[in-house]
């Protein structure tokens, strides 16, 4: 009798380590919640034409500063985060770096299209530096 309880005993352990061993091979092989599939699709899906979008958007932008017309310059502008707010999750995840630096460079250029006065040629060259940011942030 004491031999069968030992049985049972060992039996009961030996399947709760196989239970046990097997809930943290599942949880492992899940996929992680940290890198959202949402801005994965969003990059992938739509991402190629959305950052062409981005690039006429700073490219009409740059045309109309080129030109002095300010308004112009301020309304092709506006278009800019109706194509950006599509990728910008995918391109935070991939690529801090590029991240900030298109929001710095979307900042000063929207700062400097307000202005009563705007400098051209500052808003020149953060549409260049935006325009080289969303360049490196869509390559795969």
């Amino acid at each position: 009798m004491f031999r069968l309880n030992q049985i049972f005993i060992m039996t009961a352990i030996s399947l709760l380590a196989l239970v046990g061993c097997n809930n943290a091979e599942k949880s492992s092989t899940q996929p992680s919640s940290t890198a959202s599939p949402a801005a994965e699709t969003k990059t992938t899906s739509t991402g190629k034409a959305d950052f062409k979008g981005l690039l006429s958007v700073v490219s009409h932008t740059k045309t109309a500063v080129e030109a002095g017309n300010f308004a112009k310059a301020k309304e092709e502008f506006g278009k800019f985060e109706s194509f950006w707010s599509k990728v910008e999750d995918g391109v935070k995840v991939k690529s801090p770096h590029a991240y900030k630096a298109i929001e710095d460079n979307s900042d000063e250029i929207t700062g400097g299209l307000k202005a009563s006065a705007p400098n051209k040629q500052k808003v020149l060259v953060a549409l260049q530096s935006l325009n080289k940011s969303i360049i490196t942030a869509a390559k795969p």
